[in-house]
């Protein structure tokens, strides 16, 4: 009995001698071995569980996958929407659609606009600051390259573009560019405060847009100020080597610009619109061509149906209305439609073999593209079943009764030389 005392104290002094008065312990009878490892078990295997379920919870998805490529893989058709998210991208059409979300002027909501080469970016960004009908319109001194887009009560930027903040993020920024930018710069020209994002951009198709680049840069046009920033670095020149050397590509020719294997041109508008982190961002190496295509298409369809609104460039007076109604703002003028474009006689002086590889080339841009012309003609078929006077709106898309005076702005003295027509 003496020496159970004596083994019991011991165990206890070790655990909580501390924890109790001086000189004071409790003597316990020995619980039996087989009893104790029972218990500790028990506790292990509870500790486990609770540990499980806390490190799912908390541990963030970029962290906590195997990794990029395992968190994101689908195996089925070609281009599926992803489940993976991002923070800061903002609200979705279907938000605002379905759960009744409006876009709010005078709180802390800013339109972010995702401007690709060659959509027809430039004129629709102009729209926004000199065309629509607000409480208090956007102001272009001539004495600033930029416009004023402040809210109806504050100095704030409701609208983060071009022409109202400038290239903040990069020449013409991506998603993946933007979406870890956006936050902090306004931050930075304002105060710290929560905002909603929402998200928006044009598209356009894509062999006529292939070639409308190709013009631009064989007219001697660069966009060497875009930074292709990702994961928290620039793209070397290793993983994006220039397709010339010297200034610029001034007069190259269809054929050379389609066998550069690093041009950008291609698949443009998947690139600019998927989450560049789950491929590796520019590294090839990182996974095999066809997979980082599949992945990238993906991604690039689950961002384009999280974003408030996109158009498409061959469908204005449609994208105009289902701007309107979603974001229930109105232009003062109607949206143009111009077919007649330098693309469109390229596209006629082309050789069937020039034809078909431009197409093979850009083969995602064409998923993407007729997958966008698929969604934006049933959220317009949507939209025009829940308005009553659809016809009389739609017949007079951009006439309002009271119209902005003119601006004071010359669009000439603001051109960029890389987004000349």
């Amino acid at each position: 009995m003496k020496n159970l005392k004596s083994v019991s104290v011991q165990v206890v002094n070790s655990d909580l001698a501390l924890l109790l008065p001086n000189g004071v312990y409790e003597i316990k009878q020995m619980e039996s071995r087989s009893s104790r490892l029972k218990q500790i078990c028990l506790f292990c295997l509870v500790l486990c569980i609770f540990g499980i379920f806390g490190f799912g919870y908390f541990c963030p998805d970029k962290v906590c996958a195997l990794s990029s490529r395992e968190a994101v893989y689908v195996d089925d058709n070609l281009g599926k929407p992803l489940a993976h998210t991002r923070s800061k991208v903002g609200l979705s059409y279907d938000d605002m659609l379905n759960d009744d979300f409006t876009f709010d002027m005078d709180s802390h909501d800013v339109v972010v606009f995702l401007h690709m080469q060659k959509t027809g970016g430039t004129s629709f960004g102009k729209h926004l600051v000199h065309d629509l009908d607000l409480k208090r319109p956007c102001t272009c001194p001539i004495s600033r390259k930029r416009c004023y887009c402040f809210r109806p009560h504050s100095n704030q930027s409701w609208l983060f573009s071009r022409y109202t903040t400038g290239w903040k993020c990069g020449l013409h920024a991506d998603w993946t560019e933007l979406t870890t930018c956006v936050d902090e710069k306004l931050d930075e020209l304002e105060d710290v405060v929560k905002r909603r994002y929402f998200y928006i951009t044009l598209l356009r198709e894509p062999v006529a847009r292939y070639l409308s680049e190709f013009r631009h840069v064989q007219r001697g046009a660069t966009w060497k100020g875009s930074r292709h920033f990702c994961n928290g670095r620039l793209a070397t020149d290793k993983e994006v080597p220039p397709c010339y050397k010297g200034e610029d590509w001034e007069g190259v020719k269809l054929d050379d610009f389609m066998n550069c294997q690093s041009n950008l041109a291609v698949n443009r508008q998947t690139r600019m619109l998927s989450d560049l982190e789950l491929i590796g961002c520019y590294n090839k190496t990182y996974m095999p061509q066809a997979e980082r295509d599949k992945i990238m298409l993906a991604s690039a369809k689950k961002n384009l149906l999280a974003m408030a609104f996109f158009g498409l460039t061959e469908y204005q007076k449609i994208s105009q209305y289902i701007f309107e109604e979603t974001f229930n703002l109105r232009f003062a003028i109607p949206f143009e439609q111009n077919n007649a474009t330098v693309s469109s006689y390229t596209l006629t002086t082309l050789t069937s073999a020039q034809s078909e590889k431009i197409k093979k080339l850009n083969n995602l841009d064409l998923e993407l593209y007729s997958f966008a012309k698929k969604i934006l003609f049933e959220r317009f078929e949507r939209l025009k079943s829940r308005d009553a006077d659809f016809k009389g709106r739609f017949k007079n898309l951009g006439v309002l009764n009271v119209k902005q005076g003119p601006t004071e702005f010359d669009w000439d003295k603001l051109e960029d030389p890389t987004d000349s027509p």
